[in-house]
C-alpha cells in the first residue's frame, strides 16, 4: 500500500514537471496546449494555497493529539509523527515550487 502511494505520488509529480516546462519554439502553440499550461500552474497554485492550512490542521492535531495523550505511549508516538510528516510534507511541497519556479525562470 505505501509502495502504491509513492508511485502515485511520483506520477503526479512528473505530470507537474511535465507540463510546467515551456518548449521554446517559432511558432505558437496550439490553444490547447496553452489552456492545459495554464490549468496546471493553476492547478499549482491551488495545492500551495492549500496546503498551507492543511499543515496547520495537520501541526495542531498532533500537537493536541500529544498533549491530551495522558501518558499514553503509542498516542504520543503517533502525535509526533504525524507532527514530523506533515511539516516535512509542508517543507517539501514549498521546495518543490521553488524549484520550479528557478527551473521556470532559467528556461524563459
Amino acid at each position: 500500500m505505501k509502495f502504491k502511494k509513492i508511485l502515485f505520488f511520483n506520477l503526479i509529480v512528473f505530470i507537474i514537471l511535465l507540463f510546467s516546462f515551456n518548449t521554446i519554439s517559432f511558432a505558437a502553440d496550439p490553444k490547447i496546449v496553452s489552456k492545459i499550461n495554464s490549468a496546471f500552474e493553476n492547478i499549482q497554485s491551488w495545492l500551495i494555497k492549500l496546503s498551507t492550512p492543511a499543515a496547520a490542521v495537520a501541526v495542531g492535531t498532533g500537537v493536541f493529539m500529544k498533549k491530551f495523550s495522558f501518558g499514553d505511549e503509542e498516542r504520543i508516538r503517533t502525535a509526533k509523527r504525524i507532527i514530523k510528516g506533515s511539516l516535512f510534507s509542508y517543507a517539501f511541497i514549498l521546495a518543490i515550487d521553488l524549484i520550479l519556479s528557478a527551473i521556470k525562470s532559467l528556461v524563459s
